[in-house]
């Protein structure tokens, strides 16, 4: 047994040793990109043209279309397979002269951008999406105006596509212009557009929706809810709600719009059948309606089974008279109907016939 755990402890350590030299080892390495398709050159070092060198990918050999001249190497439409950390050896002295890490990657292209306002009226957030991955790192660059002033953005700390701007004004007519720029080492591609400021108003959807049935009423369900958490004032920018509801069985929505209120029964439900039930909120003035609550399920009142009581029917005896077996019953094996068995009679004559004797 402890021949086994000192084998299992040497493997281990083994390979954490492999990982810290290969950490160490890109660490010292120098980044180059390339794109997808592209031929690449790597140059070992600063070694002088005539020089022979020997090149290796990720320990090994390098393996993919390529072409070897002096200390160059070029590797023919990369792909993503190509990816991986070169080194180079002098012949002379096989002595590691460079490490290259080469990413395979692509330009951005255009990022999509959207803004909204779920804090209305203290700010807004806009935020940006790449369609198609560049594969190695990209960064993002992001300019709003407004009225030709630039205005302060701050960095999302939890998304990294996602900025904070806060509204220097409201009820403005003027437009805030958006601009957003991705970067790499490739290329870089920019998205600019504007947005108004009634067009990005957008709360997120109500929380804590309930519904319940309501005792004796059986086509009646109550719900409840409250206006979102990220929605600050309230009071002088109230919100208006709508409701859809259906039963499990259709696929038909029941619209109701409600005004300034976070409660309403419904009166028309299908008798016993579960509904599926959600909501959406809106600023009575501007914006858009938000996305649809978490659904949430319930069922209306049904009626209780009435119990059993000496009133009822199930308590009256019910009087019966004898009858025939049923077809189904059979006599017992051995018993004659309406009389005894033949076992039995013999016994009564053997008797009597001793009495008799005695007699």
């Amino acid at each position: 047994m402890a021949n086994i755990v000192t084998s299992v402890c040497c493997v281990v350590l083994a390979a954490v040793v492999v990982v810290y030299a290969q950490r160490r080892s890109q660490q010292g390495a120098r980044i180059q990109y390339a794109r997808i398709g592209s031929d690449v050159t790597m140059l070992c070092g600063s070694l002088d043209n005539d020089t022979s060198v020997t090149w290796k990918v990720n320990g090994t050999d390098v393996k993919v279309r390529k072409q070897e001249e002096g200390p160059w190497l070029t590797l023919v439409e990369v792909d993503m397979s190509s990816n991986g950390l070169y080194s180079c050896f002098q012949n002379s002295d096989d002595q590691r002269r460079d490490q290259i890490m080469l990413r395979i990657g692509l330009p951005p292209r255009e990022p999509q951008v959207t803004c909204r306002s779920n804090t209305y009226p203290k700010g807004f957030y806009c935020s940006w999406h790449l369609q198609h991955p560049t594969y190695i790192p990209t960064e993002f660059e992001v300019n709003v105006q407004h009225n030709q002033k630039s205005l302060e953005v701050k960095r999302d700390e939890v998304h990294k596509n996602r900025c904070h701007v806060k509204f220097p004004e409201l009820f403005s007519t003027f437009p805030y212009r958006v601009n957003v720029t991705a970067v790499n080492a490739l290329g870089k591609a920019s998205t600019a557009t504007s947005f108004e400021e009634s067009s990005m108003v957008k709360p997120d959807p109500p929380e804590k929706v309930v519904a319940r049935p309501i005792p004796n009423n059986i086509r009646r369900l109550e719900v409840t809810w409250s206006s979102p958490s990220t929605w600050p004032d309230i009071d002088n920018f109230p919100l208006k709600y709508f409701l859809r509801y259906r039963p499990l069985i259709r696929d038909q929505w029941q619209h109701v719009e409600l005004s300034d209120s976070t409660s309403h029964t419904i009166t028309d439900a299908y008798v016993g059948k579960e509904y599926i039930i959600q909501l959406a909120a809106k600023d009575m003035e501007v914006g858009t309606w938000s996305d649809w609550s978490v659904a949430v399920h319930a069922t209306p009142w049904t009626e209780e089974p009435k119990p059993i009581t000496s009133t009822t029917e199930a308590d009256v005896p019910i009087e019966t008279t004898p009858s025939s077996a049923p077809p189904s019953a059979k006599p017992r094996v051995g018993v004659a109907r309406g009389g005894c068995s033949s076992l039995l009679c013999s016994s009564h004559i053997l008797l009597v016939c001793i009495l008799l004797s005695i007699m």
